[in-house]
Order: structure tokens, then C-alpha cells, then sequence
């Protein structure tokens, strides 16, 4: 790999600077993003490994980060069970046939790997494009994420159906969350069997949980991933919407890397980790929006706060926001670029 700059920092080895790579670095704030999204649909650009290469490949064209991240979307695996997905304008995903009861989760599917070769054959021709320049991430949603897309029906801002699930049929969420997690760690060791460099599991709405119900529905089941990966020499990246407060339990899990929202001192968490788990964050994205050198005083402060730590990843605490201005983006990037220890 030409820039191992990632990769060392994801097993905890010392880097000349922080790499960066940002959640969401390929997507909607960049006009390039929308030639190609104006001509197909969400689903349509994942499905289809040279446009999903194309999309993969804008921001290590047009922002020369440090890692790209496989152009897909976490709910593919609900799909490959047997979720009706769709993707709208303005409203985001949504599944036509939300579990509601036993006889749902008992149909959903877990051998469903031939469904998901398309994002193996992506991934091929995206390492092809890469040319072992930078590496490649692929990555997954995980359970408890899922399980709230598929009961929910969509987005949600309360989980509400979600947690009378947990709380009235706990038998049933896990029986829905163990399904989700079998068919998670199969997507995850195929596209590391395809070629990924690193995988980080996403679990975007954990945030929703309390501490007891994290543990129950949410540890578990990243824990039972992560331990079934094939992954040597390939860094796990455990990320959640939570982990200021969650990091001590996402440990336990042994991953790589945590990746850290905006709510917690980086640093205080590191320092709570076990060694040699690095950190990844954790930037408010918000910052983005701000003048350049507004811009420019967050980052080094962060990087004054973690100067002399190995195993430190830049990145946000979440991804970036559709309107964000492409060149607030493009400066932060050079200024994480320019920057040395």
C-alpha cells in the first residue's frame, strides 16, 4: 500500500499525522455525487459495481483522503432477508413490509450471501481502480440498526415500535437480532474475502438505548460479529451514535478501533481504553458549515489534544450533512494533510 498512513493508525502504530477519512465522503454534498445519483436510483448505483466504484472513487479523486469507503448502504442486508427497501427523496428508506409479529421475523431469511455478490464484485473492481494507493473500508450496519429499520418501517425519531418489541417480546427481538447478526458477520467476511482492507460496523441509532439495553441488544450481537470476522491484518471499526457513553462496553468487544461521536473528549476516552485500541473522531460535522479558519482552530485543537497518542484515526463524530460546502470539506482535509506531529 503506497499510504499505509490508515492502517497503521488503526493498529495503534505511530503515524507521521492523523489519517483522515470522513463517514459520508462520498455523497451528496458533492455536485458529482448528483451527476451520477440524477441518473439512477439509490439502489440501482449500489447494485451495480462499476457506478458503485464510480461514487467510491469521488472522494479519493476530488478530496484525497486517506482511506476509501465502499459506496453501499447498511440496509442491504435487510433486504437480502426479505426487506421490501426503497429509497425517496426527502424521506430517506423505508421497508413496505415492517415486522410486526413472530410469523415476520420467522420469514425473513439468514443464507442470503448470493443476494449480497453484488457488493463483492464492487469491491473488486473498486481495488482494481485503487491500485493499492490508499485502502479500502468496507463496512455493515449492525443489528440493532437494522432491526430498527425493519421495524420500524424506516427512520424513526423515538424507536417506539422498536422498544415495545425489546420490552414486551425480548424473545422476539433476539430471535429477529441474532438472524440479522448471522447474515452481518457472512456480508462482513465476504467483502474481506473480496478484498477490504478494514470493515467498521455501524451501529447508528444505539444512542436510542439505555445502558442495560445496550448490553442486551446491541453488545451481543456486535460482540458475536466481531468475533466471528476473518480478520487478519484487516483493522475492525466499531462505530456508534453513543460511544462517548457506550466506548467501555464497545471494548469488550475487542475491535480495532472505536470510533468516537462529538459529545466526549477524545482523548479522556483513549486514555479510558484498553491499549491498543485506537480512537477515531471525532470532529462535530456542524464545524463544517463555520469559516475556514474556524475550521482550521477545531482541527488543531484536536490534534493538539491528541499530539504524541498512537492509534488516532481523523474523522467526524458522524457523517457529513448533505449541504455542508464541498470546499469546507476539501480545506479541512488539507489542513489534517499539512499538519505533522
Amino acid at each position: 500500500m503506497k499510504n499505509n498512513l490508515f492502517l497503521d493508525a488503526a493498529f495503534s502504530k505511530s503515524t507521521e499525522r492523523p489519517p483522515v477519512w470522513m463517514m459520508r465522503q462520498a455523497g451528496r454534498f458533492m455536485p458529482q455525487y448528483w451527476e451520477i445519483k440524477n441518473k439512477y436510483s439509490f439502489l440501482e448505483m449500489c447494485k451495480n459495481p462499476e457506478i458503485a466504484a464510480d461514487v467510491t472513487m469521488l472522494p479519493v479523486d476530488l478530496l484525497g483522503i486517506d482511506a476509501a469507503i465502499l459506496f453501499c448502504d447498511i440496509l442491504v442486508t435487510g433486504e437480502a432477508m426479505g426487506g421490501d427497501l426503497s429509497f425517496t427523496q426527502g424521506v430517506g428508506p423505508k421497508f413496505a413490509n415492517p415486522i410486526r409479529n413472530a410469523q415476520d421475523i420467522d420469514n425473513l431469511a439468514t443464507d442470503v450471501i448470493d443476494r449480497l455478490q453484488y457488493v463483492a464484485d464492487a469491491i473488486k473492481v473498486i481495488q482494481q481502480r485503487l491500485d493499492n494507493t490508499i485502502p479500502l473500508i468496507g463496512f455493515a450496519g449492525a443489528p440493532f440498526t437494522v432491526m430498527s429499520y425493519l421495524v420500524e418501517g424506516g427512520s424513526s425519531k423515538d424507536f417506539k415500535l422498536t422498544k415495545l418489541l425489546m420490552h414486551n417480546h425480548p424473545e422476539l427481538a433476539h430471535r429477529l437480532l441474532a438472524k440479522i447478526a448471522k447474515v452481518t458477520t457472512d456480508y462482513l467476511n465476504l467483502q474481506i474475502a473480496a478484498g477490504v482492507n478494514a470493515v467498521q460496523l455501524f451501529d447508528s441509532w444505539a444512542l436510542a438505548l439505555s445502558w442495560n439495553d445496550y448490553q442486551e441488544f446491541s453488545h451481543q450481537y456486535n460482540q458475536q460479529i466481531i468475533a466471528g470476522l476473518n480478520r487478519t491484518n484487516v483493522p475492525v471499526i466499531s462505530f456508534c451514535k453513543g460511544s462517548s457513553v457506550f466506548a467501555p462496553i464497545m471494548a469488550t468487544a475487542k475491535p480495532d478501533v472505536i470510533s468516537v461521536d462529538w459529545n466526549a473528549d477524545l482523548l479522556n476516552i483513549k486514555n479510558a481504553l484498553p491499549n491498543g485500541i485506537a480512537v477515531q473522531g471525532n470532529l462535530d460535522p456542524h464545524i463544517l458549515y463555520a469559516d475556514k479558519p474556524v475550521i482550521k482552530k477545531h482541527i488543531l485543537q484536536l490534534f493538539e489534544r491528541m499530539r504524541g497518542e498512537r492509534g488516532f484515526i481523523f474523522n467526524l463524530g458522524h457523517g457529513i450533512m448533505p449541504d455542508i460546502p464541498f470546499d469546507n470539506v476539501k480545506y479541512a482535509i488539507d489542513v489534517v494533510k499539512e499538519f505533522r506531529y
